[in-house]
C-alpha cells in the first residue's frame, strides 16, 4: 500500500509506474499565480507542493 496526497492509503495500480517528471510539473504549476494571493495563502500552496514533490520523487526510489 502507499500514502497518496489526499492523506489516505491506497493499493498500488498495476502497470507502469506514473512518470514523476509529469507529477513534478503539476506540483510547481501549483506555485503560479502566488503574486495574486495573499501572503497568508502561500503556506497552503507550499504545503500542497512539497507534499506532490514528496510523493512523486519517494516514487522515483520506489521509498
Amino acid at each position: 500500500m502507499q500514502f497518496n496526497s489526499e492523506g489516505s492509503w491506497s493499493a498500488p495500480v498495476p502497470g507502469p509506474p506514473p512518470d514523476p517528471a509529469a507529477a513534478i510539473d503539476a506540483a510547481l504549476a501549483g506555485l503560479e499565480g502566488l503574486d495574486q494571493l495573499e501572503p497568508v495563502e502561500h503556506v497552503g500552496r507550499f504545503d500542497a507542493v512539497h507534499s506532490a514533490l514528496t510523493e512523486a520523487l519517494s516514487s522515483i526510489d520506489k521509498v
